[in-house]
């Protein structure tokens, strides 16, 4: 009961001053201006347990990724595409990425490092700072003690063997092998697998059968002798070039004795070699076939294989069919498989165009830093991106991209620490750039430019697509 002074203070109150309270009316609106009045609301993240990655932009909150720990349960797959043009931020994810899941115990990673610059790869510093030495595949090295991969290593099954030959003629030919030239190639690899106990064979070893077969080959199929040798002739030529040509001494020996596949980061260096030759998708071959047999293995650790200008891999029908078996190991064994490319039209529109429908199919995981606006309409096509996201992502700035995790759309900023940034801003040209400023201009810079690219996003999507849900719960 309410105290009588009080009701009678109240009534002598509004008798002379009137009613002090009033009735509000309801105010009925959108989310989309809601969310302006109580800016807390935000999308959901991906949890809070794994990497992370920065932050997203309209909400400030912390951006947490990791495909081991969101597989089975927000991801079908824990493979993983990232798109963009150069120095827009790609690389340095790709290495903070790579540093921080090294801290935890049961992570390890091999990378294919096609980029680089004073003749070392672009993850040199990265593998110094973790004390590791690049594995560095360089034909003008190979033949004074440089590093040998073994096609014919006996760590790869046989039939593992013969699929990888097969896969090394494909891509150097440009056509699949017919039956005739792929009898002789099978005839010559089992002979020489049965007869050479002494050490590892190797690739001269399947030239010279190629170039005089057993009697025993041609009497099996009851055809000549001339016949057989014939059909292997042009197989012959192919891995001659091997052998005896401008990648010899890489893959026609045994396997350098010394490469540890138990360390936490392998880095496999092919800046040495020309990114446009048939070099390239037989080296991206050599090297998936080798690890797939004697890298990944059922031992519970969480393995990443991050693919540098990987549509040297997509855009190969041979070597694109070979890394989709690769890419079944991920539900199996554990494997992430994470390709980097600058453009999707450049795969989609390849001569592996099939091939690479399913390996994008595979990636659940898609971030796209900035395109052109056409190459943003093609790709949100592509990938099935959002209307918002697709107009929004000509105007990202270095280090902002579009996530999209299993159709969870979201705008993330990529933070890096200063114990990071000398490792992953590796570009000289860049950092000649920032040395002739004054730190203290530098930052200031840094931060204006940062603050202004995410004011604009924010009314952007504020004003124009206020139906978005990208920022409201």
């Amino acid at each position: 009961m309410r105290d009588p002074l009080s009701v009678l203070t109240e009534a002598f109150t509004s008798f002379l001053f009137g009613k002090v309270e009033t009735t509000r009316l309801p105010v009925r609106t959108s989310t989309g201006q809601a969310q302006a009045v109580y800016l807390p609301t935000a999308a959901p993240g991906l949890g809070d347990s794994g990497v992370i990655i920065g932050r997203e932009v309209y909400s400030g909150k912390g951006y947490i990724y990791d495909p081991f720990q969101l597989y089975g349960q927000q991801l079908p797959a824990p493979h993983w595409l990232v798109l963009g043009e150069s120095g827009n931020g790609k690389s340095a994810l790709e290495k903070t990425y790579v540093l921080r899941q090294l801290r935890f115990r049961d992570r390890q990673v091999v990378v294919l490092d096609a980029q680089g610059e004073d003749g070392v790869g672009e993850w040199n510093l990265v593998a110094q700072e973790l004390g590791i030495t690049p594995i560095r595949l360089d034909p003008t090295s190979a033949l004074d003690h440089g590093i040998r991969l073994n096609p014919l290593d006996p760590a790869i099954t046989s039939t593992g063997q013969l699929a990888l030959l097969r896969t090394i003629i494909e891509v150097a030919m440009g056509h699949g092998l017919d039956e005739r030239a792929g009898f002789a190639l099978k005839v010559a690899h089992a002979y020489v697998n049965s007869t050479i106990v002494d050490r590892q064979p190797v690739l001269n070893d399947i030239v010279e059968q190629l170039r005089h077969p057993e009697p025993e080959s041609a009497e099996a199929m009851n055809v000549a002798l001339e016949d057989v040798r014939a059909w292997g002739l042009d197989v012959a030529l192919v891995l001659d070039r091997l052998v005896d040509g401008d990648l010899r001494g890489m893959f026609d020996g045994p396997t350098t004795v010394g490469i540890d596949l138990d360390a936490p980061l392998i880095v496999f260096d092919l800046s040495h070699i020309d990114r446009n030759s048939i070099a390239m998708p037989i080296l991206m071959a050599i090297v998936g076939v080798w690890l797939e047999h004697t890298w990944i293995r059922p031992d519970r650790k969480k393995r990443i294989f991050l693919v540098e200008e990987a549509w040297h891999i997509i855009n190969s029908p041979f070597v694109a069919q070979l890394f989709q078996r690769l890419l079944k190991f991920g539900r199996r064994l554990g494997l992430s498989f994470v390709a980097v490319v600058h453009h999707l039209s450049d795969v989609v529109d390849g001569a592996a165009a099939k091939e690479a429908a399913a390996i994008l199919k595979m990636a659940s995981t898609r971030t796209i830093y900035a395109q052109k606006a056409d190459e943003a309409r093609a790709t949100g096509r592509v990938l099935g991106l959002p209307r918002w996201a697709v107009e929004i992502i000509p105007t990202l700035t270095p280090g902002i991209a579009v996530w999209d995790v299993n159709g969870n759309v979201q705008v993330v900023k990529h933070l890096v620490t200063e114990s990071e940034r000398p490792l992953v801003f590796t570009d000289r040209a860049m950092t000649e750039a920032a040395s002739a400023m004054a730190e203290e201009e530098l930052s200031e810079a840094l931060r204006a430019a940062e603050l202004e690219a995410e004011e604009r996003a924010a009314a952007f999507m504020q004003h124009q697509y206020p139906e978005s849900k990208s920022s409201v719960a």
